[in-house]
Order: C-alpha cells, then sequence, then structure tokens
C-alpha cells in the first residue's frame, strides 16, 4: 500500500498558528511539516501559500522563507482541467447560493481539491462535511463529490506517525 500524501488546507496553518500549536508553544509541529514537506509526505499548493502569505506574520515568514517547498504549483494542465470539471459541478448546483459559488471560485479551495484528484493526495482541512450547506461550499463536500479522501490535522499526525513530546 503506497504512503498517503497529505494536502493541507489554509486552515490547517492558520488554525497551528493561531492556536494550539503557535510557533512559540509547539515549533516541533511546523518542524515536523519542513521534514515531511522534505520527504514528500506533506505539501500544500501555490493558492494556499498565496493565502498565508496575505497575512505577513510569522506564517507568511515561514510559508515563504522557512518551507518554500511545501507548496506545489498548480500551473498543470491536469489540475487545471479537474479544476474546471469541480468548478462546473459547483456552478451545477442549486442549493449553494450564487455568492457562496463566488467565494468558492476565488479561493484556493478548488484548487486545492483538484491538485488532490489528480496527484492522488489526502486533503487534510478542519472543514466538516455538511450536505445541506448552501451558505459555503465546503471542502469535504466537494471532496465526497469528487473521490478525495480528506482528514483533519489530528489524523494525519497520527497518519504520520508524529510525536510532539
Amino acid at each position: 500500500m503506497p504512503e498517503v500524501i497529505y494536502l493541507l488546507d489554509a486552515n490547517v496553518f492558520i488554525e497551528a498558528k493561531n492556536r494550539y500549536y503557535a510557533f512559540d508553544i509547539v515549533p516541533k509541529f511546523w518542524e515536523c511539516l519542513k521534514e515531511h514537506a522534505a520527504t514528500g509526505r506533506t505539501r500544500s499548493i501555490d493558492r494556499v501559500k498565496g493565502e498565508l502569505v496575505k497575512g505577513k506574520d510569522e506564517l507568511a515568514d515561514w510559508a515563504s522563507k522557512k518551507c518554500p517547498e511545501a507548496f506545489a504549483s498548480t500551473d498543470d494542465d491536469k489540475v487545471i482541467a479537474a479544476f474546471r470539471e469541480i468548478m462546473v459541478w459547483v456552478q451545477s448546483q442549486p442549493h449553494f447560493m450564487d455568492a457562496a459559488k463566488t467565494q468558492f471560485a476565488e479561493c484556493a479551495d478548488g484548487w486545492l481539491v483538484a491538485y488532490a484528484q489528480v496527484h492522488d493526495c489526502t486533503v487534510v482541512t478542519h472543514e466538516e462535511l455538511r450536505a445541506g450547506a448552501k451558505k459555503r461550499v465546503m471542502i469535504p463536500n466537494i471532496c465526497r463529490a469528487f473521490n478525495v479522501p480528506w482528514v483533519d490535522t489530528f489524523t494525519m499526525l497520527r497518519g504520520l506517525g508524529v510525536r510532539l513530546a
């Protein structure tokens, strides 16, 4: 069985920085992400990095200077085609409000799922499946529709065998 490649959503980085794995409290978390990025087990995408660097904070610095290798390019014909397919699906879903569709088209989420689908990754996100969601297109809903696995941060850490002690 091949090793799982974990593809991290922006909220994984942001929540960790702001709460339970802050740089000054658990630097080992960030070292671990960097180590696993070097081996190819964890990564994210350029569009997530773009969202992170807007913060102009320690996380922006980490993403752009300390671990730039963790962010893969979405400039790939297969990823672009998968993203197009995802957008067509989202636009065809009558239960999503127009504002939700617009917001989804402008953020990294669709690109994240497209990249995961093309490169056989498991998406890591704090979002949860919400079948009746109308105001927001949730990553797990897209993952489910396109047969892309997803997990939360803690499942990823367990899957990687991480010990932060």
